[in-house]
């Protein structure tokens, strides 16, 4: 079975390759590896693997936490498929959207692939703020549909925490992670989540304003 492990790792030369000593001792096999942000004298890395059958994945975070300064921020299965060039397959797929309008065709896309970019649970496209209309949304993803979401309009990306006081309760109770970008003005917004963390960073929330505002543009590029 597969797992996604978020790691805080000192960031010095040579320490991935000693967590991948350490996994690979452990018999797990690394999958993939992405660095989400380096700074302040650390770096976090999502690292994708295989844990052998009958292995226990707790066996994962002992066997990470082995090498000194690096901790374990988040352990949940990955169910997802590997795919190493995620974003410029979407951002490819975003360009083909350009000569097939309206943009709710770039909306859809971004809501479908997404999650797969983000190694997130789902993704929504809103519009609207009282109620909020859903545009568009991936499997997965909970009801926002007559919800009132008071970062709304949204003039500039935000990290929504699972404890904010306008969730449902449902929704704190699974410690759902939100980020919001704005997608193409303020009145649309193209949000992500996944439950029981990890919390999202500001590096991923700095790639959904670039992806969006990517997406924006060719939605709205004129007919050739």
């Amino acid at each position: 079975m597969s797992y996604l492990l978020r790691l805080v790792v000192p960031d010095r030369p040579g320490i991935l390759g000693a967590v991948a000593t350490a996994l690979g001792t452990a018999g797990i096999d690394i999958v993939s590896v992405d660095v989400l942000e380096r700074g302040g004298g650390v770096a976090v890395d999502d690292i994708v693997v295989d844990l052998p059958s009958g292995r226990l994945p707790d066996s994962l975070i002992t066997a990470a936490q082995a090498v000194p300064g690096v901790q374990v921020e988040s352990l949940r299965p990955f169910a997802g498929p590997l795919d190493t060039h995620r974003e410029l397959e979407l951002l490819e797929a975003l360009a083909r959207t350009a000569t097939d309008p309206p943009p709710t065709l770039a909306v859809k896309l971004l809501a479908a692939e997404l999650p797969r970019v983000f190694h997130s649970g789902w993704a929504v496209a809103l519009a609207g703020e009282d109620p909020c209309e859903v545009l568009a949304a991936s499997d997965a993803a909970p009801s926002f549909d007559g919800m009132t979401v008071p970062w709304m309009p949204l003039r500039g990306p935000q990290l929504l925490p699972s404890e904010a006081d306008w969730l449902p309760e449902r929704w704190r109770e699974m410690a759902i992670e939100m980020m919001a970008a704005p997608f193409g003005d303020p009145q649309t917004a193209v949000v992500l989540g996944r439950s029981g963390g990890p919390a999202f960073r500001r590096s991923e929330l700095l790639r959904l304003v670039h992806l969006t505002g990517i997406a924006a543009s060719v939605a709205h590029l004129p007919p050739a």
